[in-house]
């Protein structure tokens, strides 16, 4: 009887095999290595891009450090470790993974860096990112356009600026894109920054930290706004700009006769999104995740069948030992006159989503 009945087990176990379809074999396993689940937009990249990876037949090994650089360099190697063929990598700090690109180099892996550079490595192979300089330039038009439509009669306008993290490469190329607008307007005296903070080493915010924003704001607000008021605040993203905000409301902007200065940001995160429709942030620029995450699972195809990634520019992106070949994508503006249009017409957001 158990002789039976080991027998029936064998041929039931063989009958389960012979019923599962064949699993499709993976093309390759890619690490991707993201800075923080602190900001929607990070979350957003990474679920885009593993849900494209694995519809072109990759496996995806997706961490998050939580900006915490050790962390990341352990992730990193780990990835090394497990045998990534590719490493997707957005770095905390851009100046520290020197060693383990050499160790994914020793092991023939290919690094793309993704919307933030790399520095100071001979090791990234390409880099997927957007158009920087001109989100920068076009935070400024829109800081400009609605200091002209709020506060028409203020000449000088007063404006303070915020920069992003000094250990981000794109934070300069925001603010040097802002500035090649910003500039002549301060020279000609028709924008004045009130507190004459100017320039990454001063108005730099560690780590993209809102927290750290709302606080230098509050001290803006009490050294130099006393007998002033703000028309506008350049900020180069959106978890910045609502501490700004928050600090702006927190002395009455916004209420009385008070009107709120124009604030601008970057990345289309949800909360801002929301903070636009209800008239206090001004703008945001929308940086498509989705279309990043395709270029990049582009450029992982091509360099895994030896094949050449496609790039738009060989210039702008020098690392500091080379210049990485590069595809920029294009940013575009968002204010309360084309949010819908760009934001749920793409499908990125639903109606119910932005309300």
């Amino acid at each position: 009887m158990k002789k039976f009945v080991s027998i029936c087990a064998a041929l039931a176990l063989g009958a389960s095999f012979l019923a599962t379809p064949a699993l499709a074999a993976s093309k390759g396993l890619v690490g991707i290595a993201m800075p923080t689940k602190s900001s929607a937009r990070w979350i957003s990249d990474g679920n885009s891009m593993v849900e494209q990876f694995k519809a072109a037949g990759y496996d995806t090994d997706l961490q998050y450090a939580e900006d915490d650089i050790p962390n990341q360099l352990a992730q990193i190697e780990n990835m090394i470790t497990k045998g990534a063929n590719v490493l997707v990598i957005a770095a905390i700090d851009g100046t520290t993974l020197t060693n383990a690109l050499e160790n994914a180099a020793a092991a023939d892996i290919k690094v793309i860096a993704y919307d933030r550079l790399i520095r100071e490595s001979a090791n990234v192979d390409y880099y997927a990112t957007f158009d920087n300089f001109k989100v920068g330039v076009q935070q400024a038009t829109s800081l400009v356009n609605g200091l002209k439509e709020r506060f028409p009669d203020s000449k000088p306008w007063n404006v303070e600026l915020f920069g992003g993290s000094p250990d981000d490469n794109n934070a300069f190329f925001f603010y040097n894109g802002a500035m090649s607008v910003l500039q002549p307007m301060i020279d000609s005296g028709d924008v004045a920054i009130v507190s004459g903070q100017m320039g990454m080493d001063k108005v730099g915010t560690l780590r993209w930290d809102g927290a750290v924003a709302q606080a230098r704001m509050d001290n803006l607000l009490s050294a130099y706004y006393t007998d002033k008021q703000v028309n506008g605040v350049l900020s180069p993203y959106d978890g910045l700009s609502i501490g700004i905000l928050s600090s702006l409301k927190g002395v009455g902007y916004g209420s009385g006769d008070m009107k709120m200065p124009i604030v601008t940001g970057q990345d289309a995160e949800l909360r801002s999104v929301k903070s636009i429709l209800a008239g206090e942030q001004y703008s945001t620029i929308f940086k498509d995740t989705r279309e990043l995450a395709r270029v990049t699972v582009g450029m992982v195809n091509a360099l895994l069948s030896d094949g050449t990634p496609e790039i738009n520019d060989t210039k702008t992106y020098d690392n500091g030992v080379k210049v990485v070949p590069s595809y920029l994508l294009e940013p575009v503006a968002v204010d309360a006159s084309n949010l819908e249009k760009v934001l749920v017409g793409s499908g990125y957001y639903t109606e119910d989503q932005i309300k």
